[in-house]
């Protein structure tokens, strides 16, 4: 098992869907508006428990370039985790597409 690489247009059109959207960059440097959790990609296995407990439900992932969220999601898929989804490139990628960082916690 192994998780989805999702580019910015595709992220930006799933935002509403009710995914949960998990900023696991370290340290802070900003957000994508809507992002539902914020969790240090060395975290996220102590802290899962503040991930669904439905181990199929949709996750998203992001970080600064997409190699802290990479990292994340491979935890989650050996963690069990089946729905998990990568912003490919991070909110470099993001920013570079168009689209806008929000500089404060939400």
């Amino acid at each position: 098992s192994s998780y989805v690489n999702v580019s910015p247009d595709d992220l930006s059109t799933m935002l509403d869907d009710g995914t949960p959207l998990v900023n696991v960059h370290v340290p802070y440097e900003g957000e994508i508006e809507g992002t539902d959790l914020f969790i240090p990609f060395t975290d996220i296995e102590q802290r899962v428990g503040e991930l669904p407990t439905d181990r199929s439900a949709k996750i998203i992932l992001y970080c600064m370039t997409g190699r802290m969220s990479d990292t994340a999601a491979r935890t989650l898929v050996q963690l069990g985790y089946t729905n998990v989804w990568n912003l490919d490139g991070g909110m470099v990628a993001w920013q570079e597409a168009g689209y806008q960082i929000v500089d404060s916690p939400s």
